[in-house]
């Protein structure tokens, strides 16, 4: 058996470097707190439900950067005995957060819409409010760029997941502006709830989503269609050096994608030969998929017990 791992802790094989990873995690919490303080100053403003709904999402943005910030900085750690497979999952655990408080941000938001519906208020302070409201919108396009950004870079679940929620933000910013107009224009006040129970709407998808992702996370889900195809690939372009293969299995944990595979070989070969093959397909493997870490179990192919565990390749078929 052949163990070897694609990345490491620190700046050793892409792993999440915890510094600049943490330090985007603390400006985002930043931009939660500013963001959500102009935000009610627009609302107090104009006294628009839409406004005021925009701000309490922005409470589920503050919530969900302070996880994020616990996340990453776990995630960071190295493995131990405890945690062989190290700590990135917990990253996960942080989208399903941000999930569920995007949905509490959505039930609070529907509830003043409804409530505004059955008891309209003329809207005031249109100019100076939706001056406030777009410079707002402005911080979090900014450092929703930034996560994104870094989100690619280091492959961190927490700060994409933080990223899309902060750019949800900003669409949701820019639909409340757009509607607050329309009703200056229209005179309709009661488009100003209405437009609320709307994005509440939207934003329960949004929560959705971010929970879902999560969920397929923790189970394990493999690695995406493209980088399983590159794995066979590969495996298959060892078969004219008497190499047959399966039980081959992938899964990703945050930034790490892992893969195990049975390596079928010639009974008489020594052990020698095997373990030099199978270290040159793990090689070739991870230079295919990027953050791959491999374990490779090598069986001699005359022997017909080493085609009982081939169900596992039911896995991806």
């Amino acid at each position: 058996m052949a163990l070897a791992w694609g990345v490491g802790v620190g700046k050793v094989g892409g792993m999440i470097p915890s510094s600049p990873v943490t330090r985007l995690a603390l400006l985002s919490v930043a931009a939660a707190v500013l963001t959500f303080v102009l935000k009610l100053v627009a609302w107090q403003l104009t006294g628009s439900v839409t406004l005021l709904s925009d701000a309490l999402e922005s409470v589920a943005n503050l919530a969900a950067a302070l996880v994020a910030v616990a996340s990453v900085t776990v995630s960071a750690r190295p493995a131990d005995e405890e945690h062989a497979y190290g700590h990135t999952k917990v990253e996960y655990f942080a989208g399903g957060v941000e999930g569920a408080l995007i949905l509490v941000a959505a039930a609070g938001i529907g509830w003043n819409a409804v409530d505004r519906l059955f008891h309209p208020v003329a809207l005031t302070g249109f100019s100076a409010g939706l001056s406030v409201s777009v410079l707002a919108s402005l911080v979090n396009l900014f450092v929703a760029r930034l996560l994104l950004r870094a989100a690619r870079r280091y492959h961190s679940v927490a700060l994409e997941a933080d990223g899309h929620h902060l750019m949800s933000d900003v669409w949701t910013s820019v639909a409340a502006v757009g509607g607050l107009l329309l009703v200056k224009v229209t005179g309709w006040p009661w488009l100003d709830p209405a437009l609320g129970l709307l994005l509440a709407f939207h934003i329960v998808f949004t929560g959705i989503k971010l929970v879902h992702q999560s969920m397929l996370g923790l189970m394990d889900t493999g690695v995406p269609p493209e980088d399983l195809a590159r794995i066979k690939s590969v495996l298959e372009g060892y078969a004219a050096q008497g190499l047959e293969w399966h039980a081959l299995r992938t899964r990703e944990a945050g930034a790490r994608r892992f893969a195990s595979v049975h390596l079928l070989v010639p009974g008489d070969w020594t052990v020698q030969r095997g373990h030099d093959l199978a270290e040159e397909v793990e090689a070739a493997l991870r230079e295919a998929v990027p953050r791959l870490n491999v374990l490779t179990h090598l069986e001699p192919i005359e022997d017909p017990a080493s085609f009982r565990d081939a169900v596992l390749d039911a896995v991806h078929q």
